[in-house]
């Protein structure tokens, strides 16, 4: 059983959401401000919006690492020394003179990718595999509180001190989540492995099972069809829609209050229905609010409520995808629960930067609205497919 602040026990629920909501707060606080970050560096909205695309490629990058070194030297050095780069990071980007400076600060701030890789193995390393997509659904839903208000803080931040306040938002939840994990979180990992080399060397044959591919493609597309919109969303809100940043962070707030639904509903019917069937009921739900929007807009109805409110369903079928679809791939072969999350990791969060870039570049003031949708239904479409050969493979 977790006491809260004992080593000696499994880490608390409280401290594995805090040390993965650090990632989330990275992602959506600063988002009202790219707008305000071009101004301010001389540069276009393109430009500043590689703050979010290069983040997510050196998140992706590492974890790869990541994974593979916390099933060698564990679980708990492994997030300290994260937390602690991020913390470096954070500090690096408020002082940034240029944007240069600033994506360097951002990488920095990419080592936040061990909360989520490495929670999810932290589950399956303390419970069994029924459980661990339950109990990965309650630490995402709490976790998506921090999305859910991020934006809204984030443009108020940007109303009234500028966008370094954000950065400094970032640090101090930085120190906070360093400081639980500290005094709370002991080693989980008790069969850790010879090697790094031994840990890499079982890439090839995770990558020939299907189920980790269904599974990893399932949440890879899943999170393609949110950074669609985190890439491009700050420009269709203002341009577009003419919404001020806080405006937009209200807006966006909608997406993490799904989320939280979704991530309920998977801690409270996943043992019931199987991950499986949770993680393509997920993705259908999230493929019909790009729907319904794209009939809102067509039929002549577009607004600010006609873009956001189905992006409700997004955010409620994301909640119920990621946490089974998580589950799953730390399950395929659990001897190796850290590498698998870590691949899966890079693999979901490759994607996401990929789409994300493009969205900045394909979605303009020009293309609107139909461009944003276009490719949300794109990520949707590839989403669905992915958690279907779940269900095929497994019936097989």
């Amino acid at each position: 059983m977790s006491r809260f602040l004992d080593r000696a026990s499994p880490p608390h629920i409280l401290t594995l959401v805090v040390a993965t909501a650090v990632s989330a707060l990275a992602t959506n606080v600063f988002l009202p401000s790219l707008p305000g970050m071009a101004r301010y560096f001389g540069t276009d909205y393109a430009m500043a919006q590689l703050t979010v695309s290069v983040y997510l490629a050196a998140t992706a990058i590492l974890q790869l690492g990541i994974g593979p070194a916390s099933d060698r030297f564990g679980r708990r050095p492994v997030m300290l020394f994260c937390l602690g780069m991020f913390v470096a990071g954070s500090a690096m980007a408020i002082l940034a003179p240029t944007i240069e400076v600033l994506l360097a600060a951002r990488v920095l701030q990419s080592f936040s990718a061990a909360g989520m890789v490495l929670a999810r193995a932290i589950v399956r390393d303390t419970v069994a595999s029924d459980e661990a997509a339950s109990r990965i659904g309650y630490i995402t839903m709490g976790m998506a509180l921090v999305p859910m208000v991020a934006p809204v803080i984030g443009g108020l931040l940007e109303e009234i001190h500028g966008w370094q306040a954000s950065f400094g938002a970032m640090l101090a939840f930085g120190l906070v989540a360093f400081t639980m994990a500290f005094l709370d979180l002991g080693e989980t990992n008790r069969a850790t492995t010879t090697g790094m080399a031994a840990q890499v060397r079982a890439y090839p044959g995770l990558l020939r099972l299907v189920p980790f591919w269904s599974y990893t493609l399932s949440m890879a597309f899943a999170s393609g069809i949110f950074f669609v919109l985190v890439g491009a969303g700050p420009l269709v809100a203002t341009a577009i829609l003419g919404l001020s940043p806080s405006g937009y962070g209200l807006y966006f707030g909608l997406i993490s209050l799904g989320y939280v639904i979704g991530n309920f509903l998977s801690g409270r019917y996943s043992r019931r229905l199987g991950t499986n069937a949770m993680t393509l009921y997920g993705n259908l739900v999230a493929a019909s609010g790009v729907v319904i929007a794209f009939l809102l807009f067509a039929s002549g109805l577009g607004s600010a409520l006609s873009l956001f409110g189905p992006m409700t369903l997004v955010g409620i079928g994301n909640g119920m995808t990621m946490p089974n679809a998580g589950a799953g791939v730390v399950s395929v072969r659990p001897d190796l629960a850290g590498s698998a999350s870590g691949l899966a990791g890079a693999f979901q969060l490759g994607t996401a930067a990929t789409v994300s870039a493009l969205a900045g570049i394909v979605v303009t003031p020009q293309t609107g609205i139909n461009a944003l949708l276009g490719l949300m239904f794109a990520c949707a479409l590839a989403a669905t497919f992915s958690s279907s050969m779940v269900v095929l493979s497994r019936r097989r």
